[in-house]
This record gives C-alpha cells, sequence and structure tokens, in this order.
C-alpha cells in the first residue's frame, strides 16, 4: 500500500514567534558575554565601549564629518565632541579640514586607531575559538548548519530591503562594504550590536 507523503506542518503564527524570541535571547546573551569578554581588556585600559564603536564607525564608513558620526551614535554634536577629544588625546583618531569646506571638521582612524581594532578582533577570535572548543563534533556541525541559513537569511533580507543595512546608491555607493550586507554594519540585529568588525 503506497503512501502519500505529507510535508511537515508550519508551526503556529504563536509558536513561531516564541521560538523566534527566544533565539533572540539566545543570541542577544551570547553576544553579550563575547564582546563584554572580548572589550574587557580595552576598558581596563581606559577605552569605553562607546569609545570603541567610535572606532568601529571610522573604520567601517571611513573618514567623517563630526555631524555624521553623531549621527550613526545617535548622540549630540556637544557627546562627539568629548568622544572625539579623548580617543585624539591617545592618538586613536586625528581631526582635519576638509578641502572643499575648511568649516567642516572630518575624524578619521589613525594607524594606531586601527592597530587597537586588529588587536581586538584577535582577541575576539581567540576567545571565540577557545568557546568553540568546547562544542563536540556534532554540535560544532549544527551551528555552522545555522549560522549558514543565518546569513542567507540576512542576505534575503539585504536584498529585499536595502535601506534597513544602510545599502543605498548614495554618495557613498563606491565603499567596498556598500553592496555586500556580509560586510555591513547591521545594528539592529538582535537588538543590539553584533561584536563590531565581522568581516575579517
Amino acid at each position: 500500500m503506497s503512501r502519500t507523503f505529507s510535508p511537515p506542518s508550519r508551526p503556529a503564527p504563536a509558536d513561531r514567534r516564541a521560538a523566534v524570541t527566544a533565539v533572540l535571547d539566545e543570541l542577544n546573551g551570547a553576544i553579550r558575554l563575547l564582546r563584554c569578554a572580548a572589550t574587557g581588556r580595552m576598558v581596563r585600559q581606559g577605552i569605553s565601549m562607546t569609545q570603541v564603536h567610535v572606532l568601529w564607525q571610522l573604520e567601517e564608513q571611513g573618514t567623517l564629518p563630526m555631524s555624521r558620526l553623531a549621527e550613526l551614535l545617535e548622540v549630540s554634536f556637544s557627546n562627539v565632541t568629548g568622544l572625539v577629544d579623548r580617543l585624539e588625546e591617545r592618538h586613536l583618531v586625528e581631526r582635519l579640514r576638509a578641502e572643499d569646506d575648511r568649516r567642516v571638521v572630518l575624524v578619521r582612524l589613525t594607524a594606531i586607531g586601527q592597530d587597537l581594532l586588529d588587536e581586538l578582533q584577535v582577541m575576539k577570535r581567540d576567545l571565540t575559538e577557545a568557546v568553540l572548543g568546547h562544542l563536540d563534533d556534532r554540535q560544532l556541525s549544527r551551528l555552522q548548519a545555522a549560522l549558514r541559513d543565518f546569513r542567507s537569511a540576512i542576505r534575503a533580507v539585504a536584498d529585499a530591503d536595502p535601506a534597513r543595512f544602510g545599502l543605498h546608491d548614495g554618495p557613498d555607493a563606491d565603499h567596498p562594504h556598500s553592496h555586500d550586507p556580509s560586510h555591513a554594519h547591521v545594528p539592529a540585529v538582535a537588538g543590539g550590536a553584533l561584536l563590531g568588525r565581522e568581516h575579517a
């Protein structure tokens, strides 16, 4: 007697919402733990997470006017001025004037600032490898498959709604990361920034 194949039924909307919420909670918790551990050394050196975020923005976006940096950080101009002052004292960023309008103050990452971000990235990678070392082969395989699906979903959303990822055909369309969602800075994912630079 032949059997008719029945595809698995989709979960009810309420069950799906609960599953999405559970995933977000787990992802958010993992991100917070990794991010706090990876940046703890920077904080001990007197560099706050907000200051590290400034450096990440400058690395991702390139040289920025002070006003645009304030917009990206969602802080006031006076607040971003104080942040840049402290970073400039440590030679992590530098100010310069726009060539086409000397009234515009630009901020860019220095070589020392880039070295600090590179060091932070190595620390994050080493920490993540140590964490993954506690998973067995079956768990690693499941995690890899899940993350592959997650990345595909990110690309699908970015293709369908580029503005959500800050991808557009505006003045910075030639930026090397402008049209690649796997390289984009996506602060909205999981209710908080990911681990910063994730494209290395």
